[in-house]
């Protein structure tokens, strides 16, 4: 007899969630739901799944297995399903797209209302990770990443390249003047990120790694600070480019500042395969010529 979707998708959510009431939760059923499919699909399977103790649930080794495979099943059963929605004249169907924070915030999000009333149709689904994501771990269609690509099973489409500046507030610099070359950053307060140490190595001529005064894993964060007068930052142009043009925040060491570094490039990138393609195109034949990088 074989398990139905429903079951698996529940098994799933079990695992992904990490407990039976946080799926109960996230799937808004009754938790005694969520245990009888689980034990369901483990009668079936004449297999344990999941070890469960008082405070956590592991797969067994044979779960870990069924739950990749399980994990790709499904998603060739919705792309299945989205296929046959997305014939229609205009794409249709959701499409879940994923990028850091800031791009979200400055680039995406002031050209959703326009998007929506040309494909009212697409469902859209907008996640902030400050980190790379799997596409499939996160049931994620289209990802925007900023820097270079190192993953040759997802399909990449430039979206163009983002410069990045050195910057601080006005205050910032009247209160603690303007560093005239790279060595001089040493003397100032410096502005970092958490994770991710290759975006605490500035594009600049002689620059040797700086332990930030203040650090976070969100861009965005690290922005505010910047704009707080808090110190000195290296960011995006595609983040802070209404900022400089208003005077917010002015740029430094211009004349040490190294162009086209692998940290400017763009991609929107999605899976070769993706059977939702027509509603990838359309988001990013829509975004690219409005993008402000």
């Amino acid at each position: 007899m074989l398990t139905r979707s429903d079951d698996l998708e529940i098994l799933l959510t079990v695992v992904d969630s990490g407990g039976f009431s946080a799926a109960a939760e996230t799937l808004d059923i009754q938790v005694a739901r969520v245990s009888r499919a689980v034990s369901k699909v483990e009668q079936q399977l004449g297999v344990s799944i999941l070890n469960r103790t008082t405070r956590r649930i592991e797969l067994t080794d044979e779960g870990r297995q069924f739950i990749e495979s399980v994990r790709e099943g499904l998603i060739h059963i919705q792309r299945a399903e989205e296929d046959i929605i997305a014939r229609g004249e205009l794409p249709k169907g959701r499409l879940r797209v994923d990028a850091a924070s800031p791009f979200v915030f400055h680039q995406i999000v002031p050209l959703m209302r326009a998007f929506s009333q040309e494909y009212p149709d697409i469902e859209l689904e907008l996640t902030s990770n400050e980190g790379f994501v799997d596409l499939l771990e996160k049931k994620t269609d289209l990802a925007i990443r900023i820097g270079q690509l190192s993953d040759s099973t997802l399909h990449a489409r430039p979206l163009g390249r983002s410069l990045l500046y050195i910057v601080a507030a006005p205050d910032y610099v009247s209160r603690r003047g303007l560093p005239n070359k790279t060595s001089d950053l040493v003397q100032h307060d410096t502005l970092g990120f958490t994770g991710a140490k290759v975006l605490n190595n500035w594009p600049l001529k002689g620059f040797k790694t700086l332990a930030p005064a203040l650090t976070s894993s969100n861009g965005e964060t690290v922005r505010q600070l910047a704009l707080a007068g808090n110190g000195i930052a290296c960011l995006s142009g595609f983040m802070i480019k209404k900022d400089l043009a208003e005077g917010r925040l002015i740029t430094l060491l211009e004349n040490e500042r190294l162009p086209h570094t692998d940290r400017e490039q763009i991609n929107a990138v999605f899976y070769k395969s993706s059977s939702v393609a027509k509603r990838i195109s359309a988001f990013i034949d829509f975004i690219q010529p409005k993008l402000s990088l």
